[in-house]
């Protein structure tokens, strides 16, 4: 009798070693003993190659943390590809590196129109995305398991920045020159929204442009014609520098404000040739010379880490975007799955690092839609104009 149940014993054990490679759960992709795979794509070269250093700026982070050990032992690895600012491009990038890299999750990614057409395959191969690099109402609205916006929302963005210059710098005539996408048609309805507030107020012109479009004359032209005092900008960085320029030499000179996509002052300043001192914009996150800790800490690396790298706003902005998901990571503890990081993330409440105050709930993936307003001093200096702001019209929350 006893014999037969230790062999009784011996077939289930046997049985169960059998069983175990079909009962035993998947392992994470992108995370193993050792590692944790973190990606972002960015455009390196291109029109937009001036947000490139996005994508640059959260190595610094990444680097930071795994000189401290990395996350439960584990350190981050991280990919950095360039898509040209190029939807079909930002497509093959993300599936080469989702499916022959086996990325955990992805941080930033300039671009809206990229952002859009990747952001449903991240989502049927389960592959978080913190804090795109670009603020759209589809990317949240409705909720998106996998994604989630730190960015304030470019309507937001608007609003805010159109109730202070109708406000504060009592302007009437406003216009507002936006790129053809949905970057730019989400900033022209936020203004549009604001303006419609101050008994139906509308705009004396609006005027779109392709990204690469380079011979801006006639639209300058037009926005001088119709009186603007301020022009709004949707842009990215090269027309705006080719807008400005194309202005001065018809002798137009507003007013000129803009989203916080060209808010490294420095950098603006310098390829206007000066033409940026006195623009006004929004900005997601503290000046680069600000003397909060934090940011010292930062650019305290950035020089010793990456000292080929200029230091500006779009540097330090790939290092906000990617405070979100580190903070995650360390809540989750050494049992990191993607289950376990969704739920971390749902619960960050009033998390701050050097940008606004972000919340996520499971049914809420935008953080914040707050900005604070800037204007650009002497030298490419930050002047701050106005601290973190709400949109009081927004409807969302």
């Amino acid at each position: 009798m006893k014999g037969f149940e230790i062999r009784g014993y011996v077939i289930l054990a046997l049985a169960a070693l059998f069983l175990l490679p079909l009962t035993a759960p998947a392992a994470t992709p992108g995370v193993d003993k050792n590692e944790i795979r973190i990606a972002q794509w960015g455009p390196q070269t291109g029109p937009a190659a001036p947000w490139g250093s996005v994508a640059r700026g959260s190595d610094i982070l990444f680097q930071l943390v795994n000189e401290e050990g990395g996350i439960h032992g584990r350190k981050i690895r991280y990919f950095v590809r360039d898509d040209q600012y190029n939807p079909a491009m930002t497509v093959s990038v993300v599936k080469e590196l989702v499916e022959r890299r086996g990325v955990f999750a992805f941080v930033g990614g300039v671009s809206g129109a990229g952002g859009m057409a990747v952001k449903d395959y991240l989502a049927q191969n389960k592959v978080i995305w913190v804090s795109p690099a670009t603020a759209l109402n589809e990317y949240v609205f409705p909720v998106n398991p996998y994604l989630f916006g730190m960015y304030p929302l470019y309507d937001d963005e608007a609003s805010v920045l159109t109730k202070y210059i109708v406000e504060t710098l009592k302007a009437k005539k406003i216009g507002f020159f936006y790129q053809n996408d949905q970057y730019g048609k989400d900033g022209l309805t936020g203004t549009k929204k604001r303006l419609a507030s101050y008994n139906n107020m509308s705009l004396v012109e609006e005027i779109p442009v392709e990204p690469g479009e380079k011979d801006l004359s006639s639209q300058m032209l037009r926005f001088k014609n119709s009186g603007a005092e301020v022009v709004i900008m949707w842009v990215n960085p090269t027309t705006a520098t080719i807008a400005l320029k194309t202005s001065a030499t018809i002798g137009f000179s507003p007013q000129w404000v803009s989203s916080n996509t060209l808010s490294d002052y420095a950098l603006m300043n310098a390829i206007t040739g000066g033409l940026w001192e006195g623009v006004i914009t929004g900005a997601f996150a503290l000046p680069p010379d600000s003397d909060n800790p934090l940011m010292v800490r930062y650019r305290e690396a950035a020089k010793r880490l990456s000292p080929e790298e200029r230091w500006g706003t779009f540097y330090l902005a790939g290092i906000a975007f990617a405070e979100p998901l580190v903070e995650a990571l360390k809540m989750v503890g050494p049992n990191l799955t993607t289950e376990a990081c969704l739920d971390a993330l749902n619960s960050i409440t009033d998390f701050q690092g050097i940008g606004p105050k972000i919340t996520w709930r499971a049914d809420q993936h935008q953080g914040t839609d707050s900005i604070q307003i800037q204007k650009c001093g002497p030298g490419g200096t930050a002047i701050l104009l106005q601290d973190w702001t709400s949109n009081d019209l927004a409807t969302w929350k």
